[in-house]
């Protein structure tokens, strides 16, 4: 279990980082993002699954990355003076999720985060934790463990791509 969701249900405070996807904004828990870097670098790998946009070598290692519209089922963008990887070091292993901006570091209290809407049961309802209420705007808590899981990892490895 996440940090963030461990504290949805207790009153404290939830440091997030928050980042655009489409005209969405996205929240992940501080302690699971590693880095935030430029969108650079990126080597396509062949016949690796449609949301792996491909690898990078980050300081020496090898890590996957995936497009978070593509993750997302999302219509596709070119990359832009905005974009960036968001890296993220999880129990899978490292990856770096290509992101439309990243916004800010904010904190929020649990008390203002609510369950996900009965009306989110997709497929893409695994990745959300909850729904953060901001002055004026929602911001989609994501379950960073999600974006690339164990079983998704292995397979990546069955394509050549090696993670540290």
């Amino acid at each position: 279990m996440t940090t963030v969701a461990a504290n949805i249900s207790g009153d404290s405070l939830l440091q997030l980082v928050t980042f655009k996807v489409a005209e969405e904004e996205y929240g992940v828990d501080i302690l699971s993002v590693q880095e935030i870097i430029r969108h650079t670098g990126i080597t396509k790998v062949p016949s690796a699954p449609s949301f792996v946009e491909g690898i990078l070598n980050l300081r020496g290692k090898v890590i996957p990355i995936i497009d978070m519209r593509k993750r997302f089922g999302l219509e596709t963008k070119a990359p832009d003076g905005q974009t960036r990887i968001v890296v993220f070091a999880l129990a899978s292993g490292v990856v770096g999720c290509l992101v439309d901006s990243v916004s800010e570091v904010l904190r929020l209290p649990s008390s203002m985060v609510d369950a996900p809407p009965a009306v989110v049961s997709g497929v893409d309802s695994k990745y959300i934790l909850g729904v953060g209420r901001l002055d004026d705007r929602l911001l989609i808590l994501l379950d960073s463990a999600q974006v690339l899981t164990v079983e998704e990892l292995d397979s990546l490895k069955g394509h050549a791509i090696r993670t540290q």
